[in-house]
């Protein structure tokens, strides 16, 4: 027993060592968590560790430049015609043009020729690509807006709302898109016309196109329902989070909940949804202006381009390779970079 009772002394026995106050070296050592970032801190870290979203973004940003810097300091117009310079081939002077080059004065070469009516390729490009950049921007900042604001109305109620709402939605994914845009173009051209010479305010819609604003109509009635369903989604994983049911207890209103809790969680996934909705916008702008319902001459679109270009596809290949060699880059480049978006800032995907 005796022996036992010195064990137990022995065991609880303390050394004052053990409590002095640990050295810097000590502590650095034991450090095993790394520092703490922001979640836009760490995607943009996963974001640029991948090159081809970071070539995706850089090309896009050349595009910029291309469409909305360039054409303020280029020495041609997109409407301007000369019939002695059509039909050029890239780098190619008319005879005229030789003739000032001859009399000492300096002469723009045509880069990429000139079209049947003498028109500067290059600068129709510019201008087109400018057109259908944003097109696809404002064309997916509006359905973000009207899709991100539906979609969290039907998650955050539920219920009925949310039936109904989805409801609504499924029809509205059955409507023909192309029937639309041509409807509203034969029922609003007349209005927006008089509108237009009604007023100098309005003088604008002359030049953008009654197709074109049809174009925008229809983006704002149909294409947020896909935003919609990926926002309720979103909203009905999150409102059964702490923090949106202790906001519900504290008072705050419904609006207040899905603007300052349920839409900032979404942020990544709403900005990822929108870099991918830009190339479908711009896609969908190309086709129709290929068919012939985009936007209204002298106005140039890529796909406007490509559509003059298959008359002389023969004789000028280069004209219909570069309109669609455009178009390709720019959608293969918001889809690459939409791609780096969704690995870098979809928590889902994250592997450490």
């Amino acid at each position: 027993m005796d022996q036992q009772k010195h064990n137990i002394g022995f065991h609880l026995r303390l050394d004052p060592s053990d409590f002095e106050p640990a050295a810097i070296s000590e502590k650095e050592s034991l450090v095993a968590m790394r520092e703490s970032v922001s979640f836009w801190k760490e995607g943009m870290t996963r974001f640029r560790r991948n090159k081809i979203a970071m070539i995706s973004l850089i090309m896009i940003i050349i595009f910029m430049l291309g469409a909305f810097v360039i054409p303020s300091f280029y020495p041609y117009s997109y409407e301007q015609m000369d019939k002695e310079s059509s039909n050029l081939m890239p780098m190619q002077y008319s005879q005229a043009e030789h003739e000032r080059m001859a009399n000492g004065e300096s002469v723009f070469p045509h880069i990429m020729g000139t079209d049947q009516l003498g028109r500067d390729t290059m600068i129709r490009l510019l201008m087109g690509s400018r057109i259908s950049l944003l097109v696809g921007i404002i064309a997916s900042g509006i359905i973000l807006v009207i899709g991100s604001i539906y979609g969290s109305i039907a998650g955050y109620f539920g219920g009925y709302v949310d039936m109904l709402m989805m409801r609504l939605v499924d029809i509205i994914y059955t409507v023909p898109d192309i029937l639309i845009i041509i409807l509203l173009q034969v029922t609003l051209k007349n209005p927006l016309e008089k509108l237009s010479y009604s007023s100098p305010a309005f003088s604008w819609i002359n030049k953008v196109g009654v197709s074109l604003i049809c174009i925008f109509v229809v983006f704002s009635l149909l294409y947020w329902v896909g935003m919609a369903r990926i926002v309720r989604g979103q909203v009905l994983a999150l409102k059964q989070q702490e923090y949106v049911i202790a906001a519900r207890a504290l008072g705050a209103s419904g609006s207040r909940i899905i603007r300052k809790h349920l839409l900032t969680n979404c942020i990544g996934t709403l900005t990822i949804t929108t870099t991918l909705q830009i190339p479908s916008s711009i896609f969908t702008e190309s086709f129709l202006s290929f068919l012939g319902i985009g936007v209204a001459a002298p106005m140039p679109s890529l796909g406007s381009m490509a559509s003059d270009a298959l008359s002389g596809i023969w004789s000028y290949p280069h004209r219909l390779v570069s309109a669609a060699v455009m178009i390709s880059l720019i959608i293969l480049s918001f889809n690459l970079l939409g791609d780096g978006l969704r690995d870098a800032f979809d928590p889902k995907l994250k592997q450490e």
